[in-house]
């Protein structure tokens, strides 16, 4: 009892739902007890031949724990004429077999007369309720449970081993003098054989039983076993049976020999659906197995996959790295290629900037086209108008820029489109900056005292545009010459996407080009600030510093916007800043003449120029 204790002990802590009971009917008993006792239910139990067959359990609450258990019997077979041969028995055709008697009384509940144990007991302690027998009893009258004569389990492999030993000593009786299996073709002796001799025929039998079944040994010496599966169903008026739920032959190749009828088993409680008997569920897809400190193999953790790893198929307690051009997907079972991505004309945000960049264009080119017309007039030839048609069309070209940035990236593309927008910004910046300083260069004649005076003669700003552009075609072919821009294939920027992107290759050159860019731009606003209240009806150095607030506001709002974004919004920002920034130019400069010259007329005159400053004049 402290094994049967013990193992109670074990199945109650333990988490497994199938317990196989390896036992002999004596020992299971008590230990079925035990596990009634202690109300140990939901188990899924596997029975041996050993028991499984037997109905003979003393107390019902056995049968309830064991309900829906599976056992493994032996295969039925069949032996002709044996049930005749039962059901024929009688003690007087056997007088002398000593079990006869006892068979007959337990098979009908009676005494036979002259029982040796009736004999030597007292008349009065006879019970007037015994049955004699009497010998007319029939065995085909009992119950098929107690008397089964149609299930032949043992009977049917007793009868094949008494067949298999007759064909062994047949082939031994049989053996020829000189021609024997032993030593120098030596026969066995059949009254005075060694059992060695015996087993090597034996293993060597090959034949069909009564029933027509073959017979053999297979190369271990193994008959090849038949064993059906038994499914034990407990009803609900008390009775219970075996249900044949499949079998096992293995005899079969690759498999085939397991058969299971999974919608004939009742499991214990009555339910239908198949027991699991795990102590950790099987990962979700994308997990690994870690085990547990201290527990079986069976019991372990999950744990996601790593990003940009996959299960490995051979081994689910590891996982596997892709490749740096693929991407594990949804599940983390195989690698797939990654998303190529750049910013393109087929998609919505790239035509939508190609549009805007040619409708802002075409507006400049609106504009110049204007200018040319009214070259003659005032307001056109105020300020220099060749710094305006050379301010016009470096942005023309300045809206041109941002369709160089979409498409997929080169190492050509990649060089031209900073070098063009570097040069073309330049241009512009430098050519505003020229037409600022020619209005201050301009009023300052007019002052006798201004030190400005001398240098009017000079004609400066005619030199600042080619110089100051000039600057930044040097910058560009350094770059180009030290570590130009290249397409480069960027797998970090978005998680399983590859991005083609441009290269700026040397960041210092990068940088200076911007740097200087950003140079011209403030010397541009500070002059022009400082000049913003010089009296002219058409002074323009006010609209100049609105413009370059505004230039100098997108870029530095440019730079935090482009560091924090990734992929192809990097390229679409960097072509919002050129079409703000060159549209901030375009309106702010240009917008206000336009204004005069299209809807106002008649302040396009010189009487309105002179009329206007003399007010101004007068007023200071």
């Amino acid at each position: 009892m402290e094994s049967v204790y013990r193992i109670i002990g074990v199945v109650k802590r333990s988490r497994a739902t199938v317990i196989i009971l390896f036992c002999t009917i004596e020992n299971l008993v008590p230990l079925m007890e035990q596990a009634s006792f202690h109300n140990i239910t939901g188990k899924a139990w596997v029975a041996t031949s050993g028991w499984s067959i037997t109905s003979d359990f003393p107390r019902t609450d056995i049968l309830t724990t064991l309900n829906g258990s599976l056992a493994l019997a032996a295969q039925k077979g069949k032996i002709p004429g044996f049930k005749e041969f039962l059901y024929s028995i009688h003690q007087s055709r056997f007088p002398d077999d000593p079990y006869m008697k006892t068979f007959w009384e337990n098979a009908f509940h009676c005494i036979w007369p002259g029982n040796d144990a009736v004999n030597n007991t007292s008349p009065a302690l006879l019970k007037e309720d015994i049955v004699w027998c009497t010998g007319e009893e029939r065995p085909d009258s009992i119950d098929p449970n107690i008397y089964d004569v149609y299930n032949f389990i043992y009977s049917y492999r007793t009868h094949n081993a008494v067949f298999a030993v007759a064909h062994a000593l047949h082939q031994m009786k049989n053996c020829v003098p000189g021609k024997g299996p032993f030593k120098n073709g030596s026969c066995a002796d059949i009254y005075n054989h060694r059992p060695w001799q015996l087993l090597h025929y034996l293993r060597k039998v090959d034949f069909n039983n009564t029933a027509g079944e073959r017979i053999y040994f297979d190369e271990n010496g193994d008959v090849p076993q038949s064993v059906e599966i038994l499914n034990w169903q407990l009803f609900p008026n008390g009775s219970n049976q075996y249900v044949s739920i499949g079998s096992f032959d293995s005899g079969s190749l690759n498999g085939e020999g397991l058969s299971i009828q999974l919608n004939k088993i009742l499991w214990n409680g009555g339910h239908s659906q198949v027991p699991s008997s795990v102590c950790s569920d099987p990962c979700p897809k994308g997990y690994r197995r870690a085990a547990i400190q201290g527990q079986k193999i069976c019991c372990f953790d999950c744990l996601p996959c790593s990003e940009g790893e996959i299960l490995n198929p051979n081994d689910d307690s590891k996982c596997l790295k892709c490749p740096e051009d693929k991407w594990p997907d949804s599940r983390k079972e195989e690698c797939l290629l990654k998303l190529i991505q750049f910013l393109s004309y087929e998609e919505t945000l790239g035509s939508t900037l190609a549009c805007i960049s040619v409708l802002f264009c075409l507006l400049t080119f609106s504009v110049f086209c204007l200018f040319i017309i009214k070259r003659k007039t005032p307001i056109v030839k105020a300020n220099n108008r060749d710094l305006s048609y050379l301010l016009l069309i470096s942005l023309m070209f300045g809206f041109m820029c941002p369709l160089a940035f979409i498409g997929r990236p080169n190492r050509i593309m990649c060089m031209i489109r900073q070098v063009m927008f570097a040069v073309i910004f330049s241009l512009c910046v430098s050519t505003i900056l020229a037409k600022t300083i020619t209005v201050v260069m301009i009023f300052s004649a007019t002052n006798p005292d201004s030190k400005l005076k001398k240098l009017v003669g000079l004609r400066i700003p005619i030199y600042i545009v080619p110089v100051c552009t000039m600057v930044q075609i040097i910058l560009c072919i350094v770059w180009l010459n030290t570590d130009a821009p290249f397409a480069e294939f960027n797998m970090a920027a978005e998680i399983g996407i590859i991005v083609i992107e441009c290269n700026e290759g040397s960041r210092v050159l990068f940088a200076s080009v911007l740097g200087y860019m950003g140079l011209l731009a403030s010397v541009s606003l500070f002059v022009a600030f400082l000049a913003r209240k010089l009296p002219d009806t058409f002074n323009e150095t006010k609209f100049i510093a609105f413009s370059m607030l505004v230039f100098a506001s997108v870029w530095v709002t440019f730079i935090p916007a482009y560091l924090s974004t990734k992929g192809k919004q990097t390229v679409a920002v960097e072509i919002f800043a050129i079409l703000s920034s060159s549209a901030g130019c375009l309106f702010c400069i240009f917008s206000p003449k336009c204004y005069i010259i299209l809807l106002h007329p008649e302040m396009n005159s010189r009487q309105y120029i002179t009329g206007r400053n003399a007010r101004n004049q007068g007023i200071q």
